[in-house]
This record gives C-alpha cells, sequence and structure tokens, in this order.
C-alpha cells in the first residue's frame, strides 16, 4: 500500500460491531505475555485513559456540542468508536475492552486503512493478521499482512486533519513521507518497535509461549517522547525510555569566537539539527508541545552573564524561538484550541535531517573573569505548566522539561565543561572540535 492509496473498503463506521466480538487484553497475556507487558505501559493502552486527552476532549465537546466526540473517540478508543459505546464520553455505555485504549485485538483485526483521521477497517473474528507468514496458533487463525510493515498502518491515526475544515492538526506521516526515510525505505516500526531508537535494529524472540524463535520480534512499548504522562501513568515505566527518545532525535552545536574584549558585542550561534527522528521536531499535536534552547554564559568565578531561554516566574519561556505549531481561530486570534483553529500562523518545527540555527548576543563586562564557559541546552516539554494547572488545578501534575542535548563553547581559553549527567539520565558525551571561527563543543547524549 502506498501513501494516499484508497482503501478496499470504507472505513469501519460508528456502531459497525459489536464489543463483544473483541478480546480483552488479558486474553491475549495467555499466549503473549511479554508482548501484552510491554503494551500495557505504552501510551497506546493509555490513549483514552490520559488525562490531559480527557481533559481536552470534555472541553472540545463542550465548545462544540459534541461534535468533536466521535471524531476524537475514533483513534483514542477505536473499539468505543466501532462498537458504538463511546460516545456517549461519560462513558456510561462502555464496555470493559472499550476502555482499553488501543488494544491488542483492536490493532490485530485491522486488515487495511488509509491515511490520517482513523481511516481503518476493522474485522474482529478469529483471523489476526499481523507481519508473519509461518505463526500458527491453537488459540485463533494467524494471516500474515504486509500493511503492519508499512508507515501507512500508523498513518491512520498518526495524520490527523480538522474535521470542519480539513486544516492539518498532526502531520507526523505527512513529515516522513516527505523526508529522506521514506525514500530510504525506514518505516515507523523500524525506529518505535526495535531496541535501536533512531534506526532497525533486531530484537530477537519469541512472539507467543511455544512459538518459533525469530531474529525479530517487534516490541509492543512504541516509545515517543511524551514523558510527562508515561511518568504518571506507568509508574516510571517507560518515562525514562521516552526521554532518552528524546535525547537520541537532536544533536546541538554552539559556535562562538575563540577571543572577546570588554566592551565588545559576542555572539552566540547555535544550530539544532533533527538528526534522529523521522518527522519534525517536535510532532503530533505540537500546539501544546514546546521545544527551545536556552543559552547561558558563565565565567571562571561562576558569574552569570548572560541567560536566555529560562522559564519565568508567569510559566513564559523567556527571550527564545519555541519550536512548535501556532494556530488561530477564524478570527485571526491564537488558540491552543484544535477544534477551534482556522489557520495555522507558524510551524518553526524542524524537517528530518534538517537543521535551524539560533543567534544570541551579549557585551562582554569589564570584570569578567576568563575563560568564559557558553552552555546551550534544547528542552523539550510536552506542555505549558499553567496549562496543565489551568485543567487540572495547582500542583497535581509537574510537567518535567527535558534536556534533550547541550553543548558548550569557550571564550578567551578553555573553559571547564561540567562533568555531571543530567540527573537520572546517564553521562554526557562530548565530542570537541576547533573551527577557525572559534572553539565549537558538539553533544549528544
Amino acid at each position: 500500500m502506498t501513501a494516499g492509496a484508497a482503501v478496499a473498503a470504507e472505513p469501519t463506521g460508528f456502531g459497525e460491531v459489536d464489543s463483544e466480538d473483541f478480546a480483552g487484553h488479558s486474553k491475549c497475556a495467555n499466549c503473549h505475555a511479554i508482548i501484552r507487558s510491554q503494551w500495557e505501559g505504552s501510551m497506546h493502552a493509555y490513549a483514552y485513559v490520559d488525562p490531559l486527552y480527557q481533559a481536552e476532549l470534555v472541553m472540545a465537546s463542550e465548545d462544540t456540542g459534541g461534535q468533536t466526540d466521535e471524531f476524537c473517540v475514533r483513534c483514542h478508543s477505536p473499539i468505543g468508536f466501532v462498537s458504538g459505546e463511546i460516545p456517549p464520553i461519560d462513558n456510561s455505555m462502555a464496555s470493559d475492552v472499550a476502555l482499553e485504549s488501543v488494544q491488542c485485538d483492536f490493532c490485530h483485526t485491522v486488515t487495511e486503512g488509509d491515511v490520517g483521521n482513523g481511516a481503518f477497517v476493522s474485522t474482529p473474528g478469529e483471523v489476526k493478521w499481523g507481519p508473519h507468514a509461518d505463526a500458527p496458533s491453537a488459540a485463533h487463525e494467524s494471516e500474515f499482512n504486509e500493511f503492519y510493515m508499512e508507515a501507512e498502518y500508523c498513518s491512520m491515526c498518526h495524520n490527523v486533519n480538522s474535521p470542519f475544515n480539513g486544516l492539518p492538526l498532526d502531520d507526523t506521516y505527512t513529515s516522513w513521507s516527505e523526508s529522506q526515510y521514506a525514500e530510504d525505505e525506514v518505516t515507523c516500526q523500524d525506529c518505535h518497535m526495535t531496541p535501536g531508537i533512531t534506526q532497525f535494529e533486531a530484537n530477537p524472540g519469541r512472539s507467543a509461549s511455544g512459538a518459533p524463535k525469530r531474529d525479530h520480534i517487534s516490541i509492543h512499548e512504541i516509545v515517543g517522547g511524551n514523558v510527562f504522562m508515561l511518568e504518571e501513568l506507568s509508574d516510571g515505566m517507560y518515562g525514562e525510555k521516552a526521554g532518552e527518545r528524546l535525547r537520541e532525535a537532536a544533536t546541538l552545536e554552539v559556535s562562538v569566537p575563540a577571543e572577546a574584549v570588554a566592551g565588545e558585542e559576542v555572539t552566540i550561534d547555535v544550530e539544532i539539527t533533527n538528526s534522529g527522528a523521522g518527522h519534525k521536531l517536535p510532532t503530533g499535536i505540537t500546539e501544546l508541545r514546546q521545544m527551545w534552547v536556552e543559552v547561558s554564559v558563565t565565567d571562571a568565578d561562576g558569574k552569570e552573564l548572560y541567560v536566555s531561554g529560562q522559564i519565568g516566574s508567569e510559566d513564559n519561556i523567556e527571550d527564545a524561538i519555541i519550536y512548535q505549531t501556532v494556530l488561530a481561530d477564524p478570527d485571526g486570534e491564537v488558540t491552543a484550541k484544535l477544534w477551534g483553529a482556522e489557520s495555522i500562523v507558524s510551524d518553526n518545527r524542524i524537517l528530518p535531517k534538517g537543521s535551524a540555527v539560533e543567534s544570541r548576543s551579549f557585551i562582554m563586562p569589564e570584570d569578567a573573569a576568563d575563560p568564559i564557559l557558553v552552555e546551550a541546552k534544547l528542552l523539550y516539554r510536552s506542555a505549558p505548566q499553567h496549562t496543565v494547572d489551568e485543567l487540572f488545578g495547582e500542583g497535581v501534575y509537574d510537567v518535567p522539561v527535558i534536556d534533550m542535548s547541550t553543548a558548550y563553547g569557550s571564550i578567551n581559553g578553555e573553559a571547564d565543561v561540567p562533568s555531571e549527567s543530567t540527573p537520572g539520565f546517564g553521562a554526557l558525551l562530548f565530542a570537541v572540535s576547533l573551527l577557525a571561527a572559534g572553539c565549537v563543543y558538539r553533544a549528544k547524549k
């Protein structure tokens, strides 16, 4: 199947399937215990019960008179949708299996689909589809389906256009399809369902008890970058893995002049490269997600000479470029409400294998002690803290800020680079190179 290809059948509609036709994940665990345990801590397992999603689902429903209910639920609780049990979004009609979010039996009974907005064909029954042609089972029939090995499978829900005006709201698949990764046939599964974070890496094992050992079994953690909710919902099980994925997504390079005298304007160039993600950085629903660079300059005595990109007292990110999508409502006012968006004001996210260069400048003070250390950090958070506080109340959730990459530069000599690792995230590895324009430190965690 190719991008944008029409499906052989119409996507399954609301209420067309009985929820009793789907097996709960506990039944799947009888044979697929390892895979089920991987799934249990994933965002797919929490897709419908995620508190942030639930809060926005209710808000959207109230604002639109329920017009978004079926649209959102289609991907977040596909069994709830196809069974007609959700909506209502108060879950008063929802069966237990409908509340299992994006679960085993649903995914493995999808036979085909199209790009975007949950355009899947659901065929629950005895046949379970997957990427293996020789997977006999006493519990059910097994059939090979090449669709499970293609990025288009993921595209069914990881591309979203507004149901009201077609405005692109999530272009994860589209940005992949237009990238070198697609040309090289590196799919979503190669990065998100293997031990390798930025490329395919085999995971030998068995897909079920008694099944043949294979060179590769897909990992069903399917981790992205949502450290925030994974820390909250999975007791940290996959939060660290999400942080690791973020730290492998980008590299940072700082360029500064080798020397500067008091009173001179010093320019700092920071280059961010999307070196490890097969889609834009950040990706997904990015009206809330934020990625930015924090720059600090200190002298040999530890005196701060310059800082930008810090989070201020009002939760605003000061003097920094924020990489995200900015949306506007029909009146042209910026909005974070996807359901009310009419246009895209800006989108400065970094393309796969693409780069962005930011410049900062400060005046070298008279009393600065040499050498001068320049530190740049690429930071990320899933949502602004003030937005989360408005939804849930202050103190309910703390949104973590993730250090994706750190790089250093020196002026007027070689400054000591901090050797401490970011708490909980392992040691930093630094590769140092010198450019004619000055000292440049590259860092990739």
